[in-house]
């Protein structure tokens, strides 16, 4: 007797069986698996560079990350994001900033080395923020994007220890080497900082 009850009934087993052809797609949604997040940063957009355009590392075991870099595209957000999505162009940055809206894209984890401060000490040390616009039309540097922009930086600076100051947060200008002006004289630092630390 007690044999049988440890055996599966026919009609458990044509249940199983029933279950087994019932393609997966039809089947009521589980609790997903644990898995790495496809962001750093939870309000990102995962749009993902192409990876000939950054170097894989395991930052900060690697490399320290001292420094956030930031950018202006001088290309619109679209333009921006087929760019480090196209193998040719040897360039990308980790986030790029919508002038529109602040949305923001994430192209390259934050562990790899994004290709984007044209000097290899500081891409090692650094997480670049591209924001969409040129340099002389401040009009694309909206309220929406200063405001998210800053609640990214405040976060990196969270999560690395950097000091959230002038000498830690830097424009590409003031890269040691560089030939670029952005983010230019119409990006408001003051602004910036003070988003950056009240974030």
């Amino acid at each position: 007797m007690d044999r049988a009850r440890r055996l599966p009934s026919r009609r458990r087993l044509l249940q199983g069986a029933a279950l087994a052809a019932v393609p997966s797609a039809l089947l009521p949604a589980t609790r997903a698996t644990a898995r790495p997040r496809a962001v750093d940063y939870p309000l990102a957009e995962w749009v993902p560079a192409s990876t000939s355009n950054y170097t894989a590392a395991n930052r900060p075991s690697t490399y320290p990350v001292d420094f956030v870099i930031v950018h202006v595209t001088q290309e619109t957000y679209a333009d921006t994001l087929a760019i480090f999505q196209n193998p040719a162009k040897k360039v990308s940055a980790h986030y790029v900033v919508r002038s529109e809206d602040g949305h923001i894209a994430q192209c390259v984890r934050e562990r790899n080395v994004a290709w984007h401060a044209g000097n290899w000490n500081y891409n090692t040390r650094s997480i670049g923020i591209e924001h969409e616009g040129w340099v002389d039309q401040p009009e694309y540097f909206t309220d929406a994007m200063y405001e998210q922009s800053a609640l990214l930086t405040s976060d990196i600076c969270d999560t690395y220890g950097i000091p959230k100051d002038r000498d830690h947060i830097i424009g590409h200008v003031e890269v040691p080497g560089t030939d670029h002006t952005d983010p230019g004289p119409y990006w408001d630092w003051p602004r910036y900082m003070d988003l950056v630390n009240s974030a």
